[in-house]
């Protein structure tokens, strides 16, 4: 019969390899929905609360693995035998008449009986495997009895390395960097970070950089003497030692060399005219992709801040010849896999260690970064507004992301929109303005992702009429716009229907409109990647051309689900194209081309996975219908 301490070694054992295996490589943030109703606030097993778990079976385990093998024994029984044997007793006599007497002389038995018992033993062997598999301990080796036990051990220290050895050894107080934000046809935004104030005063100049193969074409050489582009004579902690940057004046569709008296350089390219592409290419691209966290899946051999996800991508921006990223939220795990706390500090610190990523400067040395903002930069499902601790996490956000963004759709307001080649963007901000997902039912018209002033900056961006050459109108969520995602989807446009079908609506108007406009929605968030089409309904006033489409990729760097959580529900509108779920890195490049003879417009997605070109998909505007009227298939089949 198995003692209770070796059925609670064993049941430690496993719990601590099982949960460990899941925090490390899987999810380190995942919320298990227990069940759901609109007015109520759903139960969560966040994925931070396993390394509690985890230390707690890991104490279990030794505690219970010590009394069991101060039980276990190095033998095994073989067999027992049991023999009667008789022998007389001691001290009796035969008297004359043959009885047998006592020494009293009482008449006594003759014989007596006596059970010899033998018992075979053998040795047990070391049972290598059960002890390393259940966690009990060996019943003749020390040695794989303390092997086991530091399996345990060593599982539970790589939990402890990955919630605490960043956040208290690297919280890169000294780091130095330069990165570009924002670029438009005749200027860019430059975000400087330098602590060390012996370096300053910082002077920096620009220059222009041409290409070399445009030079061996017969393009006249630019003047790229070096020209200053300001000095920056003081920083202090209060802006967390950055400084935002405009340099203007700059030539449409031209390379620039940034430097920096504190040894930091780098490169950019500004943006075409609108409605034009760059010189010499008949193609505008750039990427996106969400959610960036370090040190996952978990290596005890790399380093604390190393981002795999970054690697992949700087091995894709050589060939894609991309404009800039589009960054669609959770560049920091605020609460992942541990929150120290929500002082404006506490962010600052995860803002920084993204950028003293070994892998960061590959990934940003030529490319512009533009971002919005998702709940992990503040907390996870955010729904609460400018509710503490927004105030704190909103502090890093503007230092280092908002100050070099596109120009906001509003003054004071955290949504942005531009126009660059041949697409217009808007940057939609899903947080900050939003009711709370449980508040009232997905179709309640009181329910908003937005609010009433970003939602008519949203309308009018999608109704103004577009500058000639300008083909495709694009909106930028952090959230998924689909209701495919079946898990834990009021936080995604599932939980905001009524508002979505204003939007949709909005957006089918585009492509009845007749100007040959597409519009493509990209979002983030998921830790996977769908295509999903959102057609208008049938028989009603909008064509199939007006067809929407959305691309939902992320993670740049982080887990995936290992369960399956999109699919199509009969009797909704919409349909899916494409969904691949799996991947710890996925980034896409969008391609816009302009169909030979200008009529219409090409927009092509290409998906990459963990470093791996996986996909691709095109996609066309509706065709312009001159003179107004509805395209040619306005009807229905």
């Amino acid at each position: 019969m198995v003692s209770h301490p070796a059925l609670l070694t064993v049941f430690s054992s496993l719990a601590v390899r099982t949960l460990a295996y899941i925090f490390l490589r899987w999810v380190n943030n995942l919320p298990f929905q227990l069940f759901h109703h609109p007015r109520l606030t759903r139960p969560q097993i966040p994925g931070h609360q396993l390394p509690p778990l985890i230390y707690a079976f890991g104490a279990c385990h030794i505690a219970a693995f010590l009394i069991t093998w101060r039980f276990t024994t190095p033998y095994k029984l073989v067999s027992e035998e049991v023999d009667i044997v008789s022998r007389r007793k001691a001290g009796e006599t035969l008297t004359n008449g043959g009885a047998t007497r006592d020494e009293d002389g009482d008449e006594a038995p003759e014989l007596e009986l006596e059970l010899e018992e033998t018992v075979v033993l053998e040795e047990r062997g070391p049972n290598i495997a059960k002890t390393l598999l259940l966690g009990l301990p060996s019943p003749t080796s020390v040695l794989w009895s303390l092997a086991t036990v530091a399996v345990n051990t060593t599982l539970v220290l790589f939990v402890a390395d990955m919630v605490y050895r960043a956040p208290m050894l690297y919280q890169s107080h000294d780091l130095a960097f330069a990165r570009v934000g924002f670029v438009s046809d005749n200027s860019a935004e430059l975000l400087i970070r330098e602590p060390n104030t012996t370096h300053l005063p910082l002077y920096i100049s620009y220059r222009n950089a041409p290409q070399l193969e445009h030079l061996d074409s017969g393009f006249s050489r630019p003047d790229d003497a070096w020209k200053s582009a300001g000095q920056i004579y003081w920083l202090s902690n209060d802006t967390d030692f950055t400084y935002a940057l405009h340099i203007p004046r700059l030539r449409p569709s031209s390379r620039y060399q940034y430097a920096i008296s504190n040894n930091h350089s780098g490169f950019f390219k500004t943006a075409p005219p609108v409605g034009q592409t760059a010189l010499g290419s008949d193609t505008f691209t750039f990427l996106t992709s969400s959610c960036i966290k370090p040190h996952f899946p978990y290596n005890p051999f790399s380093h604390p801040l190393s981002i795999p996800g970054l690697a992949h991508l700087a091995k894709w921006i050589p060939s894609l010849h991309a404009s800039f990223m589009l960054f669609l939220g959770d560049f920091i795990y605020i609460d992942v896999p541990h929150r120290f706390g929500t002082d404006p500090e506490t962010y600052r610190r995860e803002y920084r260690q993204v950028y003293a990523s070994p892998d960061w400067k590959a990934a940003s040395e030529s490319l512009p970064w533009l971002h919005v903002i998702d709940d992990h930069e503040i907390a996870n499902d955010w729904d609460k507004n400018t509710t503490h601790p927004y105030p704190s996490a909103i502090d890093p956000w503007n230092l280092y992301h908002a100050s070099v963004n596109p120009p906001p759709a509003a003054p004071g307001t955290s949504y942005y929109e531009f126009t660059q080649g041949p697409a217009s963007f808007f940057l939609l901000d899903t947080r900050r303005h939003r009711t709370p997902s449980h508040a009232s039912p997905a179709t309640s018209s009181r329910k908003s992702m937005l609010g009433r002033d970003q939602l008519d900056a949203l309308l009018n961006f999608l109704s103004r009429s577009e500058p000639p050459g300008v083909k495709w109108k694009l909106v930028i969520s952090s959230v998924p716009f689909t209701r495919n995602w079946r898990f834990n989807n009021a936080d995604t446009w599932a939980g905001y229907l009524y508002e979505r079908r204003i939007i949709l609506e909005a957006m089918w108007d585009v492509g009845m409109g007749g100007d040959g406009v597409g519009v493509v929605v990209l979002s983030g968030d998921r830790h996977e990647f769908a295509a999903t089409a959102f057609p208008p309904p049938k028989h009603g006033r909008w064509p199939l051309s007006a067809t929407v489409h959305e691309f939902s990729t992320s993670p740049l760097s982080m887990f995936y689900l290992p369960a399956r959580t999109y699919w199509e529900v009969d009797g909704e509108d919409d349909v899916c194209i494409k969904y691949l779920p799996d991947g710890n890195s996925k980034f896409g490049a969008v391609e816009i081309s302009e169909v030979r003879g200008g009529e219409q417009s090409l927009l092509r997605f290409r998906l990459f996975v963990d470093g791996v070109e996986a996909w691709d998909y095109v996609v066309t505007t509706p065709p312009a219908v001159v003179g107004g009227g509805r395209g040619k298939d306005a009807v229905w089949a």
